[in-house]
């Protein structure tokens, strides 16, 4: 992983064993940057304020190994970044600004993309962490991932009944809260459908009324205009000597006639003309009978008039024109029947709440029995683990109880409260010494065990559901003494099974590693630089020897340094 620009990191290179890694420094070397580092290119939140002053952003840049099939690396493939012989590579840049920008394999991809791999790569765990811990959700979201199948399958099936059971109540509160509202609606559909349907409108008959109201408001003047036209086609019978378009058309017609053999062009026109005639005496017709067929009638012109009077009431209420009106209808009936029939869907709704219920209380009880069996395994694994950390006599157990609830589901014969997880409470219990009563963690274990029963619970963990590499960031706060080489033991035996990096104030932690980084930080009066490099032989000794005495120089902590290598190559 290469750093550069971020917090007080200018530019370093840190190289992780694939085994155990410690990386240790004094306070303020910037050894929490590798972890920020990591985090970062998981998908973590940027913030501008990780950008060394004076610098346009921040980078980090990983190369992660992925085995070949793994879930990671298909969802970086499905998301077009190609793996560099067999290994992901992985940037993120963020900003002075703030922004932040994300790459994979070579391809941009959003931020989220990579937190999206996080749970796949890496298990980061911090002083947060442990405190995170003491909620008793995420010690139940413990317990069911160690319970692996034998919790997810019923706890599936439960999520998607309770999810069902969430819509079916809100519908129904719905329904019944808004009775009388629903009452109001179904008042203003049904009057508004008896005016529709006292009116009876057609499709189009809004436009048809409104062309013969027109049509009779003019008849007067549409029968005088038809009459003087037909006149001037077709002749009128009271003026026999007056002139028409059918007589003069007609004269013409056989003056070519009488000379149409003599040449082909004037034959050709002889025929247009004996058309036009035609088209005159059809047109002279139809004026005719259009005339005799119009109806001046001022009664029908009165009822017209109150038919659209009676559709302009509906328009103006229900729609800009009939069709709009008759669609309206159409669906206020729609919803008119859903209206009457809340009583028959109240009915409905409740047999289904109740059915939900009863499935739920048995899918809670089935989640009972698998936590409860789970939970008897889990704290026996991390019961032995302790052991192995220093914890000889400490117990560690669950509490898995339910909380009375008359309005909750049935399980077990009693009425409890449930969950979108289900009706449980789990709790992990911790009983340091023997005839101690078990307690809450958060109650009887001080930092020291609390850090401790955190590393168990995550050795436990890589039996049952490993990742790659595990991440501590001074997991071992609070610890000393014997109990700290128990841990850097048991860190190193975790480290042969994945990628272990601890960031560590404890030597007895530190000299178990494969590898250990130095984060050191020098100062030349203007810009603050950190390195990270890596400690062999001598440089080792004397990074050890500061950790146990604060001096480097030491003769009793350079023994008791070379002591502490010897008794981990001697684990190893």
């Amino acid at each position: 992983m290469r750093i550069r620009s971020l917090g007080v990191i200018d530019d370093a290179v840190v190289e992780l064993s694939p085994g155990f890694t410690a990386v240790t420094g004094e306070t303020g070397a910037g050894k929490t940057m590798v972890v920020t580092s990591l985090g970062l290119l998981l998908g973590g939140r940027a913030d501008a304020a990780l950008v060394r002053i004076g610098a346009k952003n921040a980078v980090v840049e990983g190369r992660i190994a992925v085995p070949e099939g793994a879930a990671a690396a298909v969802r970086a493939e499905e998301a077009g970044a190609e793996l560099d012989d067999g290994a992901l590579l992985i940037s993120r840049t963020v900003s002075a600004e703030g922004r932040s920008r994300a790459h994979l394999g070579g391809r941009s991809v959003p931020v989220g993309m990579l937190a999206e791999l996080a749970d796949e790569l890496v298990a980061v765990h911090g002083q947060t962490d442990q405190q995170g811990l003491l909620k008793l959700t995420r010690q139940r979201q413990a317990l069911d991932r160690y319970a692996g199948d034998a919790v997810a399958g019923p706890l599936a099936k439960y999520a998607e009944a309770y999810r069902r059971l969430r819509a079916v109540t809100r519908e129904l509160e719905e329904i019944t809260t808004r009775a009388r509202e629903r009452a109001q609606e179904a008042d203003l559909l049904r009057y508004g459908l008896d005016e529709v349907a006292a009116v009876e409108p057609r499709a189009g008959e809004d436009v048809e009324l409104a062309e013969e109201a027109e049509r009779l408001g003019h008849a007067e003047a549409l029968a005088s205009a038809a009459t003087a036209a037909h006149a001037a086609l077709a002749g009128n019978p009271e003026d026999p000597e007056g002139v028409d378009a059918s007589t003069l058309v007609a004269g013409a017609q056989r003056a070519l006639d009488a000379v149409r053999s003599h040449d082909p062009a004037l034959a050709a026109l002889a025929e247009r003309i004996g058309e036009v005639g035609i088209l005159l005496r059809d047109v002279a017709g139809e004026l005719a009978g259009y005339a005799d067929d119009l109806d001046a009638d001022p009664l029908r012109l009165a009822a017209v008039e109150e038919r659209r009077a009676a559709l302009t009431a509906l328009t103006r209420k229900y729609g800009e024109d009939v069709a709009a009106v008759l669609a309206w209808a159409e669906q206020s009936a729609a919803r008119l029947t859903e209206l009457d029939g809340d009583d028959e869907r109240i009915g409905e709704l409740t047999a289904e709440r109740d059915a939900l219920r009863a499935e739920l209380g048995g899918l809670a009880q089935a989640l009972t029995d698998a936590r409860t069996e789970a939970a008897e395994r889990f704290a026996a694994a991390v019961t032995a683990e302790l052991a192995s950390l220093a914890m000889p006599h400490a117990r560690v157990s669950f509490a898995i109880r339910q909380t009375e609830d008359p309005e909750g589901v049935e399980v077990g014969g009693r009425t409890v409260a449930y969950g979108p997880s289900g009706a449980d409470e789990v709790e992990l219990l911790l009983a340091p010494h023997p005839g101690a009563p078990p307690r809450p963690i958060a109650k009887g274990a001080s930092g020291g065990e609390l850090s401790r029963v955190m590393l168990a619970v995550e050795v436990v963990f890589a039996g049952t559901d490993p990742v790659p590499t595990y991440l501590f960031d001074e997991v071992d706060a609070g610890v000393g003494g014997k109990a700290a080489v128990e841990i850097g033991r048991r860190l190193a035996r975790l480290a042969k099974s994945a990628q272990v990096v601890v960031v560590t104030h404890l030597p007895q932690v530190a000299a178990f590693a494969d590898r250990q980084l130095l984060v050191e930080k020098t100062n030349d009066g203007s810009v603050t630089r950190s390195g990270v490099k890596v400690l062999e032989g001598e440089e080792r000794i004397r990074e050890l020897s500061r950790m146990l005495a604060g001096q480097e120089d030491s003769e009793t902590a350079r023994a008791h340094a070379e002591e502490l290598l010897e008794t981990a190559r001697s684990d190893a």
